[in-house]
């Protein structure tokens, strides 16, 4: 019988995690229990949102316990099926597969996705929970309209260059920030933002101004911290904020914010959200997000790396934002080993 390799969670991070809090490991392979399916993990999503769980206080969710497999959303390939909706050969991507080459899950906990309509890494990217996150986040509580101008933090990052490109469908200037030459070319060249500013710019203030001359509408947050704080000031009255993610302060959570009496002087709101909270959205987002990935409206940036062994790592680039697009992990190499 196969085993099952792992990457466990065995330290709690001080900060940023270190390669040592994590350790690759081998587990027996899972069995389906009845309503259940056992699924080849075929490539892991790695998110932020993984380091929130790994402090003991927790986040929105529970904390991983330590010796926890890795949270993360991982696509892969049906092995066997206890659950009629299933069947061998299906793929589905699972929220909570985990950093790990097998798993056996409920039937209800996977989403079916669909090859032909796009490749595997798509489902973690644009069509899966990254674009789930930009699409649920900018309609429901940005709201923006045409001629209005958005401002998106992590631009170039998987939810942020959504944000963007679902706002440039929908009529709106969008201004992203982001870290680095690279990731700012990415935006305007590669997303469609109409400009894009550099958080490591000293002049970020100025430059921003400078990009938004009639101030900003609706504030996409993804990172919190210089960009959070340079664009407090330009927000236009009746603007709203829609807090995301806030990687930058992940590992630093005493970071100042900005004061709140511009909250009152502008009218503005601020709307903090969880995707899994408005799951009733998803039939609209699939609806949407595949006309606009079929009509070529939406693209993808990945940054790939192979091997579960790789994932921490990788994890830990992006938190230092060292990533260049979705941060996928290809198990190819895992399954191909234990052939």
């Amino acid at each position: 019988m196969r085993a099952n390799r792992q990457v466990v969670l065995v330290a709690r991070p001080r900060g940023l995690p270190r390669p040592e809090d994590f350790r690759l490991t081998q587990a027996p392979m899972p069995h389906p229990a009845e309503g259940e399916v056992l699924m080849r993990h075929d490539w892991l999503g790695l998110a932020p949102a993984a380091r929130l769980r790994m402090d003991e206080a927790g986040s929105y969710s529970a904390p991983m316990a330590l010796g926890d497999v890795v949270y993360g959303q991982a696509i892969g390939t049906v092995l066997q099926s206890r659950h009629p909706g299933f069947a061998p050969g299906d793929m589905a991507m699972a929220m909570r597969g985990g950093w790990q080459c097998f798993s056996a899950l409920p039937g209800g906990d996977l989403n079916k996705i669909d090859p032909k309509l796009a490749p595997p890494p798509a489902w973690l990217g644009p069509l899966g929970t990254s674009g789930l996150a930009a699409y649920i986040g900018l309609l429901a509580h940005g709201r923006p309209r045409a001629g209005e101008t958005v401002a998106v933090s992590a631009a170039a990052g998987a939810v942020g260059s959504v944000v963007g490109q679902i706002a440039r469908i929908l009529g709106c200037r969008v201004v992203g920030i982001a870290g680095g030459e690279d990731k700012c070319r990415a935006a305007v060249d590669e997303f469609g933002f109409d400009a894009c500013v550099d958080h490591r710019d000293p002049a970020l203030a100025q430059a921003l101004a400078r990009a938004c001359p009639d101030g900003i509408d609706v504030a996409f947050e993804n990172a919190g911290g210089p960009s959070r704080d340079a664009v407090w000031p330009l927000m236009a009255r009746g603007g709203r904020i829609v807090v995301c993610g806030l990687i930058a302060e992940y590992n630093a959570p005493e970071t100042a914010g900005p004061g709140w009496y511009r909250l009152l002087t502008q009218r503005l709101t601020i709307r903090g959200y969880i995707t899994s909270d408005h799951l009733d959205l998803r039939p609209d987002f699939e609806r949407d997000m595949a006309r606009w990935w079929s009509e070529g409206r939406i693209r993808m940036r990945e940054d790939v790396s192979h091997g579960l062994a790789t994932a921490p790592a990788a994890f830990i680039g992006m938190l230092q934002g060292r990533n260049r697009g979705k941060v996928l992990v290809s198990l190819a190499p895992d399954h191909a080993q234990a052939a």
